[in-house]
C-alpha cells in the first residue's frame, strides 16, 4: 500500500498530459506520468518516490502503437514488455523484453517504463541503441523526434514535463542475425549478472551490454575490439573489455572478477555465432 494520498489522472491525448503536468507543476504537486506504475509503487512503498499526482499515459493513442508504418517499426512507449514479445515483430527486443521479470510483470511494465525507470539495468534499451532507433518525444509545446543516442546517455534524459511516446525502429533491424544472452545468479528472473545483445549489421557485429557496468551502454570502442577481424577470438574478447566504459560492477549479484569471466565467455561465444551467421 502506498502510504500517502495522491491524484490520478488519465488523458486521452498528447496535448491533454501536457498541459496536465503544467497544472500540476504550478501547484507544486511534483506530478509523474506513468505506464505500467509498477515501478512507482513499489518506490512509493518505501518512500523513495513521493509525489501528488500521477499522470497514466496509457490512454493516449499514439503511446499505444505496435506496428510496422512503411519502412519503420513504431512501437508506443506504453507498449508492454509482453506485447512485445509476443507479436514477434522485432525478435531481437522481444527475446530481451521476455526475460525481463516474470510474465505476469511483464504484462504490466511498459518499454518506456523500463527504459525511463530509476532501476540501472534497463534491459529492453539495447536492441534500441544497436538499431539506432529514434525517439519521439512530447513535451512544452513541441513533439520531436530524435535518436536514442541524443536522449540516451547512461541513463534517459529528459527535461522536465517531457515523457516518450514513440520509438521508431528501421524495419531491417527485424531481420538482421543477432545473439542475446543473459545470465543471472540464482533465478531465470533474476536481475542480469550480465545481459548481452549483439547483432551482424553490413558484416559489422554491434554490441550493447547490461549488468556489466553501473549502466547499460553501447560503445564504439568495444565493437572496434569486436570487429578486430585479424586477430583471434580471445583477443578480441579480452580488448573489448579493457575498453569498457566504466569499471566492471562488483555487487551482491556478482563480483567484479565473475562478472569480467562469464563476459569473456559470452563475447567469444557471441562473436562464433554471429560470424556463422546464425541467432541464438
Amino acid at each position: 500500500m502506498i502510504p500517502y494520498n495522491f491524484d490520478y489522472y488519465r488523458p486521452d491525448t498528447i496535448d491533454e498530459a501536457v498541459q496536465i503536468f503544467k497544472q500540476l507543476d504550478c501547484q507544486n504537486k511534483n506530478p509523474l506520468y506513468y505506464g505500467g506504475g509498477s515501478e512507482i509503487i513499489s518506490m512509493a512503498r518505501v518512500h523513495n518516490i513521493h509525489t501528488r499526482a500521477v499522470i497514466d499515459l496509457k490512454a493516449i493513442p499514439e503511446n499505444n502503437v505496435l506496428e510496422f508504418q512503411g519502412d519503420k517499426l513504431v512501437i508506443g512507449s506504453s507498449v508492454t514488455l509482453s506485447r512485445i514479445s509476443e507479436s514477434k515483430l522485432y525478435p531481437l527486443l522481444g527475446k530481451s523484453s521476455g526475460r525481463i521479470a516474470d510474465h505476469t510483470m511483464q504484462c504490466k511494465i511498459t518499454l518506456g517504463g523500463n527504459i525511463g525507470g530509476t532501476i540501472i539495468y534497463r534491459e529492453s534499451v539495447l536492441p534500441l541503441l544497436l538499431s539506432d532507433s529514434d525517439v519521439v518525444i512530447a513535451g512544452g509545446n513541441k513533439i520531436k523526434q530524435v535518436s536514442i543516442h541524443e536522449v540516451f546517455n547512461e541513463r534517459l534524459l529528459l527535461s522536465k514535463g517531457e515523457f516518450i511516446v514513440q520509438f521508431i525502429i528501421g524495419k531491417e533491424y527485424a531481420t538482421l542475425p543477432f545473439v542475446h544472452v543473459k545470465k543471472t545468479k540464482n533465478e531465470k528472473i533474476d536481475y542480469p549478472l550480465i545481459s548481452i545483445a549483439a547483432i551482424k549489421k553490413d558484416n559489422s557485429i554491434r554490441f550493447a551490454s547490461s549488468g556489466v557496468c553501473p549502466f547499460p551502454f553501447r560503445s564504439s570502442q568495444v565493437e572496434e575490439c569486436l570487429n578486430a577481424k585479424d586477430d583471434p577470438l580471445e583477443v578480441r574478447a579480452a580488448n573489448a573489455i579493457k575498453s569498457l566504459p566504466s569499471p566492471i560492477l562488483n555487487d551482491l549479484s556478482g563480483t567484479s572478477s565473475y562478472r569480467k569471466f562469464v563476459l569473456m565467455n559470452t563475447l567469444i561465444s557471441t562473436l562464433e555465432t554471429l560470424e556463422g551467421c546464425r541467432n541464438a
